[in-house]
C-alpha cells in the first residue's frame, strides 16, 4: 500500500493564501483572486510534486498584492519558500518606470535557479493564458488595461523577456504552452530591442 501524499505544507499554504487574497478580485475579471493562485499551482503540478514548490506557487503574490511580508511567509512557511516568493515578487518600488522594474524583475528571474522558475511558470503561463484569451475576446482594447506606457508593444517585450529567462524549463509542458501562447498572441518575434 502506498504511503498517503503528506500535504500539510501545501495545505496550510492554500489557506494563508486565500485568507490573504479574501475580498479581492482579479483585475476587474469579476472572480476572487485566489483562483489565479490556484491555477499557478495547477501548472506547477505538471512539473513537480514538491511540496515547497507548490506551497510558493499558491503564495506567490502574498507579499507583491497583500498586507503579508516575507518575513511572515519565513516564519509559516520556511526558508526555501521564502525565497521562492521572494523571486517572485517585485524588486523595485512602483513609481519606478515601468520597463526598469520589469527588467529587474525578468533579470533576477534569468538568474534564480531553476526552483524559482518552476514557480514562475505557474505564474507567468497563468497571466499569459489570460491576456491571450482577453485578447481573442476585445483585441486591442486590451492594451489600454496594462500601466505599459507603450501598451502591447512593451507587454510583448516584458513576456518575451520573460520567455528567455524561463528557457531552462525548455521541453516542460508548461514552458511549451508560454512559447505558443506568446507566439498565437503577438506574432512571430521580430528583431528589436
Amino acid at each position: 500500500m502506498n504511503k498517503p501524499l503528506d500535504t500539510q505544507l501545501f495545505d496550510k499554504a492554500l489557506k494563508f493564501a486565500t485568507d490573504a487574497h479574501s475580498g479581492t478580485e482579479r483585475r476587474g475579471k469579476g472572480f476572487p483572486y485566489i483562483i489565479h493562485p490556484m491555477e499557478a499551482v495547477a501548472i506547477v503540478a505538471t512539473i513537480t510534486s514538491d511540496q515547497e514548490l507548490l506551497a510558493a506557487a499558491v503564495l506567490h503574490d502574498t507579499v507583491e498584492d497583500t498586507d503579508v511580508t516575507i518575513d511572515e511567509i519565513r516564519n509559516e512557511f520556511g526558508e526555501r519558500v521564502a525565497t521562492l516568493v521572494q523571486h517572485e515578487t517585485a524588486q523595485l518600488p512602483g513609481d519606478a518606470p515601468w520597463r526598469t522594474r520589469k527588467q529587474s524583475q525578468s533579470d533576477l528571474l534569468a538568474s534564480a535557479p531553476r526552483d524559482s522558475k518552476i514557480v514562475a511558470i505557474g505564474d507567468k503561463l497563468s497571466n499569459l493564458r489570460a491576456i491571450a484569451n482577453d485578447f481573442k475576446q476585445i483585441g486591442d482594447e486590451l492594451w489600454k488595461r496594462f500601466s505599459a506606457p507603450n501598451g502591447k508593444e512593451d507587454v510583448e517585450w516584458y513576456y518575451r523577456q520573460l520567455g528567455a529567462a524561463l528557457s531552462d524549463l525548455d521541453g516542460t509542458l508548461p514552458y511549451k504552452e508560454y512559447l505558443s501562447l506568446l507566439e498565437g498572441t503577438f506574432g512571430p518575434e521580430r528583431n528589436k530591442q
